[in-house]
């Protein structure tokens, strides 16, 4: 009995350092990344932070404490509570949009036919493109002058210019046609991929009972989309809430401040104006927003996922 309560202990404790090898193991395999985010993201967060609580501008490190001034800017600045519209107008209506665009897209894609792998193809060449130069290339062909390229075809049946980016609703509206058009392509893609892991034998059987393609589609199809729409609808939401290239290309934020967004505010105030306190308060806010965002929504996507279970 001794010695098989040694022989025990013995291989309990064998147990324990073979798993703390693996937990050091483990721990050095995560070291580089663990560094990289310290690094890059907390340290510069903490700055930030601190930053904001001050009249920091960029220089001198002579800075002074002013507590929540920089806050109370932000929130009585009427260009930068604009910014903060378009932003929640621009990520919500994308969103919306390229969901509701590039599943049907992506089902048809699905499908065979001839020259499917070419359409294929076309559809995901408009993502390729940074949406930096789509905005200039698109900037031309929306000029409000009569030599745009909207605006010539219209000439030739008569009709006069439209405002296209110099009227505040329609150079709205023109910003978000760009960037659902430039990203149904990819998600239309990333959809594809769902719908190819998706058994045949359910249409089989579906078509057996005698269902529809509509049915087929609300009742098989679509939730088992549930975990692409997430995630497409993740990535692009947290794009929208932090997009700055395509508006800024196109409009510089104009007209007014109709197309303005909270990066572009940051950027200008922080950096173009040397009001890094200012700057880093409106940082911290539009982080904080955006974390509470992106966690509502993985949340609401952790309900319907359990639901469509």
């Amino acid at each position: 009995m001794a010695s098989q309560s040694s022989a025990e202990r013995a291989n309990a404790h064998r147990r324990r350092m073979v798993g703390l090898r693996q937990d050091l193991t483990s721990f050095w395999f995560l070291l580089p990344i663990l560094a990289v985010f310290v690094i890059l993201f907390a340290v510069p967060l903490v700055q930030t932070i601190i930053y904001s609580v001050t009249d920091f501008n960029g220089y001198s490190l002579n800075m002074h404490y002013v507590g929540w001034k920089n806050y109370h800017s932000v929130f009585t600045d009427s260009s930068t509570m604009q910014g903060l519209m378009f932003t929640i107008l621009y990520a919500v209506a994308q969103t919306v949009l390229v969901t509701i665009f590039a599943i049907p897209l992506a089902v048809t894609l699905n499908r065979k036919f001839w020259g499917r792998n070419f359409a294929r193809s076309l559809f995901f060449f408009f993502s390729v493109p940074s949406l930096a130069i789509m905005g200039m290339v698109w900037k031309y062909i929306f000029s409000p002058m009569k030599s745009g390229v909207f605006n010539t075809i219209l000439g030739v049946f008569g009709l006069g210019p439209v405002p296209w980016l110099s009227n505040s609703t329609l150079a709205r509206c023109c910003v978000i046609f760009i960037a659902v058009w430039a990203q149904i392509g990819w998600h239309a893609t990333l959809y594809l991929a769902f719908l190819q892991s998706i058994p045949g034998d359910l249409y089989e059987q579906a078509t057996v009972d005698g269902a529809s393609s509509r049915q087929q589609f609300v009742h098989i199809t679509l939730p088992q989309l549930i975990p692409g729409i997430v995630t497409s609808s993740f990535l692009l939401m947290s794009g929208g809430l932090k997009v700055y290239d395509l508006p800024y290309t196109m409009t510089k934020g104009g007209p007014g401040y109709s197309t303005y967004t909270v990066t572009q505010s940051i950027i200008q105030q922080g950096i173009g104006q040397s009001q890094y306190g200012l700057g880093s308060a409106l940082a911290v806010l539009f982080t904080v927003a955006t974390a509470l965002v992106v966690f509502a929504q993985m949340g609401a996507a952790s309900l319907i996922s359990r639901r469509f279970q």
